[in-house]
């Protein structure tokens, strides 16, 4: 074999490595995205299971009660973030006397509705959004009172950028309004600014490092 023909063969084979490594890289990414979404879709079904409990434990009345300040809460949520006419319900049933709980999310459209599970509605988006809701619907109802700050982490890592600064809008109000200190682990810069207070987690030569975020004058 010539020089010419082994170099031309090196360049093939070389190509081939490239397009491989993307490959590889792009069903990482993909691999990456469907773990962060599972994980979301785990922590929302042991959200909803602590409402169900919740519902289970309470009197009847207070099961009214507790279901009508759930759903104006989440509702609320949706509707300012999406910006859309969309309603959280809850529909109650039991069976062998024990009460069991189904969550729904109904778009409404002119002239019709359409009623569909959380997971299967818009995505991952919306799953976060009700994540979000239910925790401060949890804390505001629980009797007796809940003190100290809320923590989130990574909260509407798959809402779409259409709608960050309205979930950004939503947990400073949300702040302000039943005066609670929210503390948040997040990667979104949007988020990190309209805090009081944010700090950057770094590493460098492998020590983790954390700095006050210094905001400049635009």
């Amino acid at each position: 074999m010539n020089i010419d023909l082994l170099s031309k063969e090196i360049s093939n084979l070389q190509r081939k490595i490239d397009v491989d490594k993307g490959k590889k890289e792009i069903l990482s990414n993909q691999l990456n995205d469907i773990i962060s979404e599972l994980d979301s879709l785990i922590e929302y079904e042991e959200l909803l299971s602590k409402v169900t409990v919740l519902l289970q434990k309470t009197s009847s009345f207070g099961r009214i009660q507790a279901k009508k300040q759930i759903e104006e809460l989440v509702t609320k949520c949706l509707q300012f973030i999406f910006e859309t006419d969309i309603e959280f319900v809850i529909e109650i049933t039991e069976s062998r006397n024990i009460p069991q709980a189904e969550f729904y999310v109904i778009s409404n459209y002119d002239g019709y509705s359409v009623k569909t599970k959380p997971e299967i509605s818009r995505g991952g988006g919306v799953v976060d959004i009700i994540s979000i809701a239910l925790r401060l619907a949890f804390i505001q109802i629980n009797k007796p009172r809940v003190e100290g700050p809320i923590l989130f982490d990574e909260p509407g890592k798959h809402v779409s950028d259409d709608y960050i600064f309205n979930l950004g809008e939503f947990l400073k109000q949300s702040s302000e309004l039943f005066r609670r200190q929210i503390i948040m682990v997040t990667h979104n810069n949007h988020l990190s600014q309209i805090s009081d207070l944010s700090y950057n987690v770094g590493i460098k030569n492998g020590i983790s490092f954390v700095e006050k975020h210094m905001e400049t004058d635009l």
